[in-house]
């Protein structure tokens, strides 16, 4: 098989990841959309007068302990009974698709390092597929363990946006690389930075979650995010994976560092790539101590969250692209 058919094969498994996300974004937003007839049921049922939950309490057999209710049970309890069977059955394809998305993604990185001989990450195009891999296979692991099915929207949705990216505007055909890539830091450096990157993407859309539920929280407007974990839950679920994916990027600017001595005789060379990198770290340090400072809201350190989060985009979308530098290898 030649080379040229491994690199046609590899996006046609790009091609059919975006088609099996494309449905798992619309699964996982049914699903959402189920949730929100179940609400109002359960809105309802907190509503029904004192009395009348009396008598159908006591008409069901149910010992009252005199103030309207049953011992230990909550007028408003949220159960998967009360989600649609239909949403139920959204969600268990969006999760199937999105495992299906993932390993395709997977199929397609493998076959393009076998089509260039190399691994695949020497340019933009490389680096988006790889990093969509990345998180979507990580939100799908982390599945196994918690119900994520309330994040599954925010995390397909910018994935098929990423790919759409790569395709349309960042796709480069497969080649050698430059030679300043031609090191094992390759394999070591980029990859490193891919997984903190797509780590970093999970904690951006649990931060948005967090962010956007209490607000609306906070002006005591009903939503669909109510269904949703508390926003003490998912601001500490934010909070793991910075804890994670920080130490992940500082490895990827020391060892960018070391690259840098070996390929250019410094450590540090002021490029645009390098300071932007430091930018980031920079960035998240900065959440990581008020997150750790009593005197600095949640929100606060969520909102310096996603603001390095926005300079991860800058330095992949602009400084890749619009600056000049001896990291100029997007390939376009």
């Amino acid at each position: 098989m030649t080379n040229e058919t491994l690199a046609g094969y590899a996006n046609l498994s790009l091609y059919s990841a975006m088609a099996v996300f494309t449905l798992a974004m619309l699964c996982h937003a049914f699903y959402l959309a189920g949730l929100l007839p179940a609400r109002d049921r359960v809105a309802a049922r907190a509503e029904t007068p004192a009395v009348e939950r009396d008598r159908e309490l006591v008409g069901a057999g149910a010992p009252t302990d005199g103030a309207g209710e049953a011992p230990g049970m909550p007028a408003a309890r949220h159960t998967e009974q009360e989600v649609p069977l239909r949403a139920r059955k959204a969600a268990g394809i969006a999760s199937t698709t999105t495992w299906l998305g993932g390993l395709l993604l997977l199929l397609s990185i493998v076959l393009r390092g076998l089509a260039v001989d190399r691994w695949p990450l020497g340019n933009m195009f490389e680096f988006a597929v790889m990093g969509s891999m990345f998180t979507s296979l990580a939100y799908c692991i982390w599945s196994t363990r918690r119900d994520l099915r309330w994040l599954g929207l925010f995390i397909t949705g910018p994935v098929l946006l990423v790919l759409g990216m790569a395709v349309a505007v960042w796709y480069t055909q497969a080649a050698e690389l430059m030679p300043s890539l031609r090191s094992y830091w390759l394999v070591i450096h980029v990859t490193v930075a891919v997984l903190s990157t797509a780590v970093f993407t999970l904690g951006a859309a649990a931060s948005a979650v967090y962010l956007i539920k209490d607000a609306l929280q906070r002006s005591g407007r009903p939503s669909l995010l109510d269904r949703f974990p508390e926003t003490t839950s998912i601001e500490r679920t934010a909070y793991g994976l910075y804890v994670v994916a920080f130490p992940l990027w500082t490895f990827t600017l020391i060892a960018g560092a070391i690259w840098a001595r070996q390929a250019w005789a410094s450590y540090w060379n002021w490029d645009p790539k390098e300071v932007w990198t430091f930018v980031i770290w920079v960035v998240y340090a900065a959440y990581l101590h008020s997150r750790a400072t009593s005197g600095i809201s949640r929100q606060t350190a969520n909102y310096i969250a996603l603001a390095g989060y926005a300079c991860l985009i800058v330095n992949f979308a602009v400084v890749n692209v619009f600056f000049v530098g001896q990291h100029s290898y997007s390939g376009l």
